[in-house]
């Protein structure tokens, strides 16, 4: 279902494809700690591009690439010319002839979504300063492990700054159908249009979606923190 599929935003994905995510991710799991052979992307390469750097970033999709029987390339500015002002069309393009798929740590969001426009391959995004989908999925999955339970109904509460973990999570929530309040400051709130892209999703699942001041009032009855 998401074979050749860019994964820029969880809002991009149906409530299915999160679901055969999380499937496949508790799939793989459990075969890699029983030892059992899952090479499913052998033979492909991904390219990682970092304009951010990241410990947890760089090594999760590395070891992620190895375990899967593929082989990830790590691509800071000084390997490319995107830091000596090559347009990333024609990176894009360049990187397309090559690899598999690519991986984008970036600043502004509008350079995953350019990326993504001119390759003719799919492009992850590993953060951006609007969104962090991978983080939050690997968070649901967590939760559903740990509460043993399908997420649905769940209550979720986040207590900081309105942040691209916020957005994401504002869309994570509503695809699987939890209850989601997040607590933040008034002037440091989660972006506007991801929270209404965010409620129309809820309809779907019967999520519930609502942003506070007082953390107190958001913590009350919850399942996570």
């Amino acid at each position: 279902m998401l074979k050749g599929k860019d994964m820029l935003s969880i809002h991009d994905l149906s409530v299915d494809e999160v679901q055969e995510i999380l499937a496949l991710a508790k799939e793989l799991k459990a075969k890699q700690k029983a030892g059992v052979p899952h090479k499913i992307l052998k033979g492909k390469t991904l390219g990682m591009i970092f304009e951010k750097s990241s410990t947890r970033t760089r090594v999760s999709f590395e070891t992620g690439m190895y375990q899967l029987g593929g082989q990830a390339l790590f691509l800071s500015n000084r390997d490319l010319q995107l830091g000596r002002g090559e347009p990333i069309r024609d990176t894009a393009r360049v990187l397309s002839r090559y690899l598999d798929g690519i991986m984008i740590r970036t600043f502004g969001h509008d350079r995953a979504l350019e990326l993504a426009k001119w390759a003719d391959i799919p492009v992850i995004n590993a953060l951006t300063d609007l969104l962090h989908p991978c983080q939050v999925l690997t968070d649901l999955l967590t939760i559903e492990e740990y509460k043993g339970k399908n997420l649905k109904g769940l209550k979720m509460a986040y207590v900081g700054d309105g942040n691209n973990m916020t957005n994401s999570f504002l869309y994570g929530c509503a695809k699987v159908g939890m209850t989601f309040v997040a607590a933040t400051p008034e002037d440091y709130r989660p972006d506007a249009t991801v929270f209404k892209n965010a409620l129309e999703d809820a309809k779907e699942t019967g999520a519930s979606l609502s942003l506070v001041t007082d953390p107190y009032e958001a913590v009350k009855d919850a399942d996570i923190v």
